[in-house]
């Protein structure tokens, strides 16, 4: 009973922890929250905005607009100041920051105070935007989510991403906007399931503010009616739009600085007496000139055209004043929405000079791509900037401009000051984003694979308690996983065994009734921040890396401590690139049932038959998955991810592979890749695919100077960690009369235990045990003896033993095999002897050589 909820807990913990099953129901419910967030924002600001305009009706305008002002300003500063003072401010630098790892506050309290004093801030008349507060406000609420539901560290950046993609998507209704803002600015990081969460969170908060801000669905709606044009004799007037927009930005970010070194030097007074002087001069503004009080109303303006080149130039001018006096006070608000009031205003002055010239295009149309120019300019984002305005305006004939004037304003701004306005407001906190960046690969750039111990000491399932006691006492490990053939079942801790030695009864107590079962572990790939969430939150000192059920080492708290100790005396850094790795072109999966993998290189058209079913018969017999490698091989000169290649025959030869592993019902995987040599791609899957067995065919001869087999072989003998199986085949291969050659070390035993899976090749094998003796020793038949009675049970076919008198070991297995005209030469070998020259008496390279029949060579795994 207590090992079933054991494993019924386990079973449950370890499937809800996987990101990618959680990551589409958090992208949902952030994406539901941030865009009612998002809704609750907009009409909070439009509701008292409606108040101060109904005021305003009442009393004298004169006192109501400064008065509002500054108690809307003086009410929001001191609710942040009180209650989270990170919500000052934008909150877009913020949110970036903790995305790159920089240790900063973000939760449902910052989430609550950005959204209360924002709407204080805005509804004032305050000239800023409120897609800031609803990026921080989206992110804030992911960052509480992650804490309820804890998640790894870098999922947790994901689902800040798509919170803030959401709140983006929300205040613009344009959700590829959002997406996009998250790759280009705040995570610069593309992968499947970023782009999956952000994309779903950003959709359903788009879909959320359009059924509660607009009360419809209907993607046609206009920012303003259409009303657009665009002709090749304009293009150098926007590229004008594109240079004079990318200057003010530089212009606006640099005065977006100066206006908080202002406050913090000259006005280093409370954050609610700033806000609220701020409040105050917009106020006096409003009350001065009419046009200004309703920020909607003035962007409707600019957009279709109705307003003097005059009366704009004044608005460019008193707006931007007004957005840096307010921003440089600390009021919540952004900086995106001014942006683009701002860059329809430039627009549109060069639409009218244009217009003035030559009379081609209309005003509107150089008001709507100045937005994109100006936004571009001042966040650096070019693709978000185009994508922003053509999902508020749904006007393709935009979209050309829109790319001219977005890359010009990014390439002038980016040539005059590098950095967008987050990056530079982040910068003038302290806070260097590059510099964190390098303080955080170690945790990045290391995988568990290239710091665990492969060596692994384990346990099976079927020990008693008392051995299982024992192996704690003579190991220092406190954890041992536990294999049950071949895989893994669980892990048994000292905890386990103390619970169990307190209630032992006369029943003997074996591990598989102590041990965790489905025990919690990482695979391979993952980052150390991964492995490093998974030991705090279980509060464990070891965790398995395991790919499937089969084990491949363990990683420890010492192991994560050492590889930091050895980063920060500098004696590891990034691990080292390869050179040209081969590239991956075309790939089958099978279930990954199997407790191991067996790798077929195909290269010979001839030879695959009899080598695949040698494959398919080790795999039935060991459990194994088949992994059937194609290499196409390029000039050194080329590129292999970049250059194009055929796999139509290719894939024809796998197909063989695939048909006869589903007629023994063994798991077939196929791969084709593209590399410069055969054994470096060799190599390259061994690791990748963690192969226990590599099956190899081999012509019989070798062309190349001083190698022993041939290139490809030799390296792949050398260097490969894993068993090695080296097959000769002739054209017409028989599997009947089997010779294998005893010698008594441990290669010999590895081609025994081999031999009961392959002689399943044959309706009635007959095997035959020689050993060669010198001519002056007695032949000692004790070990011929042994091994045949341990085969004896495992083959449907005979077995006989036969010593041999002879001065040369090669030589008489060659003359013997001919006597017996035997099928196949089965010998056992070490990986040095495989490689031994010739002159030297390389015995299995001899009489792989010189003889006519099949020979296996079998080279043990190197421990």
């Amino acid at each position: 009973m207590i090992a079933t909820k054991k494993w019924i807990l386990a079973l449950l913990s370890r499937q809800l922890l996987q990101p990618k099953r959680l990551a589409i129901a958090e992208a949902g419910l952030i994406g539901l929250v941030s865009g009612l967030a998002a809704v609750l924002l907009g009409q909070g600001v439009s509701w008292l905005g409606g108040w101060r305009q109904h005021l305003a009706h009442i009393l004298p305008l004169p006192m109501v607009l400064p008065l509002f002002g500054f108690g809307g300003g003086y009410l929001a500063g001191w609710i942040v100041e009180h209650f989270a003072p990170t919500a000052s401010g934008s909150g877009m630098s913020e949110v970036k920051a903790v995305l790159a790892r920089v240790p900063m506050p973000l939760n449902l309290r910052i989430a609550i105070v950005k959204l209360i004093g924002s709407i204080l801030v805005l509804g004032a008349g305050m000239p800023l935007g409120r897609e800031g507060p609803t990026v921080q406000i989206g992110a804030a609420l992911a960052a509480q989510l992650s804490r309820w539901v804890p998640t790894s560290p870098d999922h947790r950046r994901q689902l800040l991403a798509a919170g803030a993609g959401a709140g983006l998507a929300a205040a613009f209704n344009a959700p590829i906007a959002g997406v996009l803002f998250v790759i280009e600015e705040l995570l610069q990081d593309v992968s499947g399931i970023t782009l999956g969460t952000a994309i779903l969170a950003s959709f359903i908060a788009a879909v959320v503010s359009r059924i509660y801000g607009t009360h419809s669905l209907d993607l046609n709606l206009h920012l303003v009616t259409p009303n657009t044009s665009f002709s090749a004799p304009e293009i150098p007037f926007y590229l004008l739009l594109g240079i004079i927009a990318g200057s003010f930005g530089v212009l606006f970010n640099q005065g977006i600085l100066t206006s908080l070194n202002f406050y913090r030097r000259f006005l280093n007074i409370g954050l609610p007496w700033r806000v609220g002087v701020a409040g105050l001069a917009t106020g006096v503004v409003l009350v001065l000139l009419p046009e200004f009080r309703d920020n909607a109303g003035l962007r409707e303006l600019l957009l279709t055209g109705d307003a003097n080149w005059q009366l704009v130039a004044m608005i460019f001018v008193v707006q931007i004043l007004l957005i840096l006096f307010t921003y440089g006070s600390g009021a919540p608000g952004g900086l995106l929405v001014p942006s683009l009031v701002l860059g329809a205003a430039l627009g549109y002055l060069v639409g009218t000079c244009e217009h003035t010239l030559l009379g081609l295009g209309t005003v509107t149309t150089y008001s709507r791509v100045g937005m994109a120019a100006f936004f571009c300019a001042v966040a650096r984002v070019p693709i978000t900037a185009v994508i922003i305005v053509f999902e508020m305006t749904t006007d393709f004939n935009l979209v050309l401009p829109l790319m001219i004037v977005s890359v010009v304003a990014y390439l002038v701004a980016d040539k005059v000051a590098t950095g967008s306005l987050y990056d530079r407001l982040l910068a003038w906190k302290g806070i260097h984003l590059e510099k964190q960046l390098g303080d955080d690969r170690l945790w990045t750039l290391f995988t568990a694979a290239e710091v665990m111990q492969p060596k692994v000491e384990t346990l099976s399932s079927q020990i008693s308690l008392d051995e299982a006691i024992q192996a704690f006492s003579d190991s220092s490990h406190r954890n041992f996983p536990v294999i049950d053939h071949g895989k893994l079942v669980g892990i048994l801790t000292q905890k386990d065994i103390a619970a169990w030695t307190q209630r032992r009864s006369e029943q003997s107590i074996t591990v598989a009734q102590m041990m965790t079962p489905e025990p919690v572990t990482t695979r391979p790939n993952d980052t150390l921040a991964h492995v490093l969430h998974l030991l705090n939150y279980y509060r464990f000192s070891a965790l398995p890396v395991a790919e499937g059920t089969k084990l491949l080492g363990i990683i420890t708290r010492s192991d994560i401590i050492r590889i930091e100790a050895e980063h920060l005396n500098g004696r590891t850094g990034q691990p080292a690139a390869k050179s040209d790795p081969s590239y991956l072109v075309y790939r089958t999966q099978s279930p990954q049932i199997g407790r191991g993998r067996l790798l077929v290189p195909i290269c010979n058209p001839k030879t695959i038959p009899a080598l695949l079913k040698m494959a398919v018969a080790i795999a039935h017999d060991r459990n194994y998955e088949i992994e059937c490698l194609q290499v196409i091989l390029i000039s050194p000169n080329q590129l292999p991810s970049e250059t194009v290649v055929r796999t139509q025959n290719s894939q024809k030869l796998l197909q063989q592979a695939v048909v006869l592993g589903q007629a023994w019902r063994v798991p077939v995987h196929t791969q084709i890749r593209v590399a410069h040599t055969v054994s470096g791609a060799i190599l390259e899957t061994i690791k990748d695919r963690h192969i226990d067995l590599v099956l190899m065919g081999w012509k019989g001869s070798t062309a190349t100077p001083g190698r022993v087999f041939s290139q490809v072989v030799d390296t792949v003998i050398r260097q490969s960690p894993c068993e090695v199986v080296l097959a000769k085949l002739p054209n017409e291969t028989r599997f009947d009369r089997w010779l294998v050659p005893m010698a008594g070390g441990p290669n010999a035993q590895q081609a025994i235990q081999l031999l009961p899976a392959l002689s399943v090749l044959s309706r009635k094998p007959e095997v035959k045990l020689c050993q060669v003796f010198q001519p002056e020793q007695t032949p000692n038949t004790e070990l011929l003896e042994k091994t045949a009675k341990y085969l004896e049970p495992q083959l449907h076919g005979t077995v006989k033993i036969a010593p041999v008198s002879a001065t040369s070991v090669s030589e008489a297995i060659i003359q013997f095999s001919q006597q017996e005209d035997s099928d196949v030469i089965m010998v056992g070998a070490s990986r040095e002897r495989l490689l031994q020259q010739v002159m030297n008496g390389n015995v299995p390279e001899e009489i792989a050589r010189n003889s006519d029949c099949t020979v296996i060579l079998v080279r043990g795994a190197v421990a």
